[in-house]
């Protein structure tokens, strides 16, 4: 487990809020869609994945990335409790959905 100094966490607070959730959680999950394409499996119910254009214009694509990078404010805000934080989305993840839990270690 991760111990963030008063300082670390107020700079990380300070980046964070800089970010535009919207714009990078779109581009950073369409960037994940097309540069590893095995990915696209866990989101079969998107619609059309079948290019980068189709990726990038999709908007379940945007939508979805939005609330990942929404979820790392939550964690942001929760910096101490991480694993508490991210405990219900990850039995989602890992029992719902099927994803390998290896990709939500804490």
């Amino acid at each position: 487990m991760v111990h963030w100094s008063a300082e670390e966490k107020q700079l990380i607070t300070s980046v964070w809020a800089k970010v535009n959730v919207e714009e990078c959680g779109a581009e950073a999950l369409a960037r994940l869609l097309i540069v590893y394409p095995w990915t696209q499996r866990f989101f079969s119910d998107f619609g059309n994945l079948s290019s980068p254009t189709a990726i990038i214009g999709n908007p379940k694509v945007r939508a979805h990335g939005k609330k990942v990078l929404t979820s790392f404010g939550e964690a942001i805000k929760n910096l101490d409790n991480l694993k508490d934080t991210y405990s219900k989305l990850s039995e989602l993840h890992c029992d719902k959905l099927h994803v390998d839990p290896e990709n939500f270690r804490v």
